[in-house]
């Protein structure tokens, strides 16, 4: 294949995706994703930041909003599936556009174990035998069991529903708002959480630690942005249902990390090993019950509790499925794009000639994830492993393990699609933006009129802070993190080395007709057509200053 074509010459000639998801459908394909961060991440940091854990969360939570903005203003732009990925491969090139798909595909693999490993965590919560900290044998193994049920069911091209999503998303929007009205209602006392604020604050390392690990329960966005392409007029959709959920997951997460330091419940909460009595986060974030944290809240809400105990627990066990299917079915989609850009090997675009699936690259990436379960379980299955862990990373658990990963690649990829950002208004600000991040500054660049994003460089300054804490408070994480980029980036090198392509330097794209063919499929024909004008007023500009030349 010859070096000049563009992606999207390529992609011209392939059937494109259907245009049928719907507004509430692009809210509920992020939900499950981002909504099903908070069944995760709040016994994470209530476990690392104690009585500052609210801290953490909005601290994580203003840095989501500018990631939120950012890709509601990319994706209603540029609305192509490929999502950061194809942002920052727009923006910055090549080189960085495989080094933000890397990252993600390091999340994605992420999501497939570590949310199969809390499905088994809400459903250990009705059947005890499967409880990781009781058995870990048996729920590694229920685990490794997901993980393959899923690779097989997306090989043969088997997706979840997106009605069954919808309806999954409805039924835990009402659940989490039902668990916050009755516990705030009959058991939140404001003296309890300035009492606990006060006397469990953290050290400043802790509290850094615990912002690190906020920061996954914002993770999820990028859904929103692969569906772009299949969404009905993204660029009005889109920045309706992304500023929709990121209100939606900015609320849930502050409420939940409020109402566990504040919440005195009427049951007995169990002593810890040595006989003391536990304060709820104290409880919420233990090995035992951090991978379950909001069943564990819910079942310990007056009244409401009761049968929350038993629902709750499956409730999220089937989000948390779904978000790890999501996690299979967007690697695959990935690696898949990115191989028809020559950013990775033609295998991983190869289909399956009966399925016609890329099984390659979704055996491949469910093997990473199983190498990641592997690795975060062996701890609890050896304990000769178990004693090296702890002399080498302070003996963190797997749980926490898969959310450094999951932090690193998220802040990752992250802080290069608001550089993308910030460089695509001033390459593309032809492109008509119906969507714009708020506090721009207008500036004159190359004879045209640019705005410069204010609030991307804020949201750097706030992911990039995040970054440096993991690879400051996680020893796993500062280790296999860079390692993943480090070793994807010498792979890259030397595939684009031998099939004599530019190595460091990108490809020549026609971004221009590219653009083109994304509105005009997108059904955006007004902006086509203001793109277009656009375009040719900045041609003619160029020609008068030649002439005058």
């Amino acid at each position: 294949m010859a070096a000049n074509v563009s992606v999207q010459n390529s992609a011209s000639e392939r059937p494109s995706l259907r245009r049928a998801v719907t507004p509430w459908g692009s809210f509920s394909w992020g939900y499950s994703d981002v909504g099903a961060d908070i069944f995760v991440g709040l016994g994470l940091v209530l476990g690392a930041a104690a009585g500052a854990s609210n801290v953490a969360f909005l601290f994580a939570g203003i840095v989501y909003v500018c990631i939120g903005l950012a890709y509601t203003e990319l994706a209603a732009t540029y609305p192509v599936a490929g999502g950061g990925q194809y942002f920052v491969f727009r923006g910055l090139g090549d080189i960085f556009g495989f080094i933000a798909g890397w990252s993600v595909l390091l999340d994605f693999t992420i999501d497939i174990v570590l949310f199969a490993w809390s499905c088994v965590d809400y459903l250990s919560k009705l059947l005890p035998v499967i409880a990781f900290t009781q058995h870990p044998w048996t729920h590694f193994f229920f685990v490794f069991g997901l993980i393959a049920g899923l690779a097989v069911l997306n090989i043969v091209g088997v997706r979840e529903s997106s009605a069954f999503n919808e309806l999954v998303s409805g039924l835990d929007i009402v659940s989490e708002t039902t668990i916050l009205f009755f516990g705030f209602f009959f058991a939140f006392h404001p003296e309890t959480l300035v009492h606990t604020m006060q006397t469990a604050w953290p050290t400043s390392f802790q509290l850094m630690n615990g912002v690190s690990l906020a920061i996954i329960s914002f993770v999820g966005l990028e859904s929103i942005s692969q569906a772009a392409q299949e969404t009905q007029r993204p660029a009005s959709v889109i920045p309706r249902t992304s500023i929709s959920l990121i209100l939606t997951i900015l609320i849930f997460a502050l409420a939940y990390s409020n109402l566990a330091l504040g919440m005195q419940t009427a049951t007995p909460i169990p002593h810890d090993a040595h006989g003391h009595v536990q304060p709820l986060w104290h409880y919420l974030g233990n090995e035992e019950n951090n991978g379950a944290a909001v069943a564990v809240l819910a079942s310990l809400v007056p009244y409401w509790g009761i049968l929350a105990a038993f629902y709750v627990p499956v409730l999220g066990a089937i989000l948390l499925l779904i978000s790890s299917n999501s996690g299979v079915f967007g690697s695959s989609r990935i690696a898949y794009a990115m191989s028809g850009t020559q950013l990775l090997p033609s295998i991983f675009q190869r289909v399956h000639p009966r399925y016609r699936t890329p099984a390659i690259s979704i055996a491949f990436f469910c093997g990473v994830a199983v190498l990641e379960l592997i690795f975060a379980a062996l701890p609890s299955l050896h304990p000769a492993f178990k004693a090296l862990y702890a002399r080498l990373f302070r003996g963190e658990d797997g749980i926490t393990f898969l959310g450094d990963l999951y932090a690193f690649g998220a802040a990752a990829s992250y802080s290069l699609v608001f550089l993308a950002l910030i460089a695509l208004r001033f390459k593309d600000p032809q492109s008509p933006r119906r969507f714009k991040m708020p506090l721009n500054i207008p500036l004159t660049y190359r004879g045209g009129r640019v705005e410069f994003p204010v609030t991307a460089v804020i949201g750097f300054l706030g992911i990039a802070s995040i970054l440096s804490f993991v690879m400051i408070t996680h020893q796993l994480g500062r280790i296999a993190g860079p390692t993943w980029i480090v070793f994807g980036v010498l792979g890259y090198l030397l595939y684009r080395a031998r099939k004599q392509l530019p190595v460091l330097r990108s490809q020549p794209h026609d971004w221009r007709k590219a653009q083109i063919n994304i509105l005009q499929q997108a059904g955006e024909l007004d902006m086509m057509d203001e793109y277009l004008a656009n375009v040719k007023a900045l041609d003619e500009r160029k020609a008068k200053e030649r002439t005058v030349t």
